[in-house]
Order: structure tokens, then sequence, then C-alpha cells
């Protein structure tokens, strides 16, 4: 790799760093070709991305960022999981370390918050923000169903009365 082509390496990666809501730090112990892709899938799906590249590029690219701290967590290989869902990135990494021996939560940081390996777990345990929307959507909707049903019971009410009536009369 040149000059030019690790400048580009260290920008890109640096303006990333300053979107994402959370980066988690993992060492690899060997991953083959096929399980990096996996993991790689299972990022992309959560709408998260992880990225292998060398050290000294990735403290460059740190520098200036919420998350300069991290620089002293990359020691040998490790990999970078990054997303702007405070979770996403965490919640795949640790689901994926639980399957594969090959793969160590590190630590990570949300925001200018350094996470140790413990602190990146507890994060992953937590409800995606889209998970935390459907429960906020659900709470909303809850109390205009009952609304409606309460105040559509009482004209359902009378109608089998009307309807009771009308039958009477009939025979």
């Amino acid at each position: 790799m040149d000059r030019n082509q690790k400048a580009e390496v260290v920008s890109a990666l640096n303006a990333e760093l300053a979107e994402v809501g959370v980066v988690v730090v993992t060492r690899n112990l060997g991953m083959t070709v096929a399980q990096s892709t996996v993991l790689r899938q299972k990022m992309r799906e959560a709408g998260a991305t992880y990225k292998v590249t060398k050290n000294r590029l990735a403290r460059i690219a740190l520098d200036g960022t919420d998350y300069a701290g991290l620089s002293d967590m990359l020691t040998g290989p490790v990999g970078l999981a990054t997303s702007a869902d405070p979770v996403a990135a965490a919640k795949v990494a640790v689901e994926f370390a639980k399957t594969n021996d090959k793969i160590e939560i590190v630590g990570g940081a949300m925001g200018g918050m350094l996470l140790d390996a413990e602190g990146v777990k507890a994060l992953a345990s937590m409800p995606s923000l889209d998970e935390l929307r459907a429960k906020i959507i659900g709470l909303i909707q809850a109390p205009a169903t009952k609304l409606a049903t309460v105040i559509q019971t009482p004209a359902s009410q009378l109608a089998r009365v009307f309807n009771a009536y009308a039958e009477k009369d009939a025979t």
C-alpha cells in the first residue's frame, strides 16, 4: 500500500468515525475468510459495518474524533465494528462471539464514553432503536384503541336492544 492509498484509508475511516454512534473493537484469533464474510453479512443486515485495518492507520484515523481513547485497545489483529444505531454493532459482535471462539470482544466506545468488554456486552443486551420505536408506537396506539372500543361499546349495546324490540314486535 503506497502513501496515497494509506491517506485515503485514514480519511475514509476518520469520516466514518465522525458519523457513527458506537465503535466495538474485536480481536481476531485466526478467523477464516468464510467466518469473516459471515460476520460482515450479519453486520450489514443490522445496519453496521466491520472493518479490519492496520492498527497504525486506525490510530491516525481515531485522532480528532470522540473515539480517540480506543487507541490503547488497538494491539494485535483487531477489527472495528461501527454503526449509527448505538446497539446494532455491539449486538451482532457479541452474538457472533458467542458462537465463534475465533473472535473476542476487546472493548469499545459510545460517543466519548469508553466501554470495556463487559460494557459492550451490556450495551448489546439493550433493545435496538427500531425495537424501542415499535414499543413507543404500541404505547401510543393502545389508548386510542381502548378509547375506540369504549366509545363503540354503548352504541353496539343500544343497537342490540333496538334489534331485540324489533324482533319482539315482529312476532
